[in-house]
C-alpha cells in the first residue's frame, strides 16, 4: 500500500464557509492527521443542470453537458473514497448537488467497486435522516462500501457557524473520518492480497417489455 490514499469531498452547500463546510473541516483534520490526501470542491454554488437521459455518455465516455461534472470525473476515478456533504432543503439534499451526482455517477463508466462512500448532512432541525438515505443510494448502486459513524452522519445549525456548538455532531464527523480511513486502508490491503470481488455480467430485467 505504497500510494497515498485520496478522498474527494463534494460540498453541496451554496454557502462558502457555512455549517456544511464546518462539518467537512472536522473530517479534513482527521484525514490530514492520517496522511490521507483530501480535496474539497464546492458544488452547491455552481450552475449545474440535471441529467436529461440522452444516453450520449455511453458513446462519448463523458456527459454531453461539458461543465464541472466532467471535471470531477477523473478526480472521482482516482479517489479511494468519496464524501458527499449537503445542507437539508425541504427534507432533501440541495437540488444542485443531486443534479451533479445524477450525472457524475451515470456518465462515468469506470469501476467504482470498493471506493468508500460517506454522506454528511446538515440541517436546522429535521430532514437529516431522509437526506442521509437519499445520498447513500449513490454508493449502494455502485458497489461502494458505506462508512458509518457513532450516529447518523448529521450536524445541526441554522445561522452560519452555529454548527460549531453541536459538539456531538462534530464528534460524529471525526469518528466518521477515522472509520473511513480504516476502511480505505483495509480495502487497499485486501486488494493487494485478494484482488476485487468476482464480478458477473449484468443481467438487466425490465418490468415492462
Amino acid at each position: 500500500m505504497a500510494d497515498q490514499l485520496k478522498v474527494l469531498i463534494l460540498n453541496g452547500s451554496p454557502r462558502i464557509n457555512g455549517n456544511t463546510a464546518l462539518a467537512v473541516r472536522e473530517m479534513e483534520k482527521v484525514f490530514a492527521e492520517s496522511g490521507v490526501a483530501a480535496e474539497t470542491i464546492q458544488i452547491g454554488n455552481k450552475d449545474i443542470r440535471g441529467c436529461i437521459a440522452c444516453g450520449s455518455c455511453a458513446q462519448k465516455g463523458k456527459c454531453a453537458f461539458d461543465d464541472i461534472v466532467n471535471e470531477l470525473a477523473p478526480k472521482f476515478e482516482a479517489a479511494d473514497g468519496l464524501v458527499i456533504a449537503s445542507p437539508v432543503y425541504y427534507a432533501s439534499a440541495n437540488a444542485t448537488l443531486i443534479a451533479c451526482l445524477d450525472r457524475l455517477f451515470y456518465s462515468t463508466s469506470f469501476d467504482k467497486t470498493m471506493k468508500v462512500g460517506a454522506s454528511v448532512v446538515c440541517a436546522r432541525r429535521g430532514g437529516c435522516s431522509a437526506t442521509f438515505d437519499e445520498l447513500n443510494k449513490y454508493f449502494t448502486i455502485s458497489n461502494m462500501p458505506v462508512a458509518s459513524s457513532q450516529y447518523w452522519n448529521s450536524i445541526h445549525g441554522r445561522m452560519k457557524g452555529e454548527a460549531e456548538m453541536d459538539e456531538e455532531g462534530r464528534q460524529t464527523m471525526r469518528v466518521l473520518a477515522r472509520n473511513m480511513v480504516f476502511l480505505m486502508k483495509s480495502i487497499a490491503l485486501g486488494k493487494e492480497k485478494f484482488g476485487l470481488p468476482e464480478t458477473e455480467e449484468w443481467t438487466p430485467t425490465h418490468f415492462i417489455r
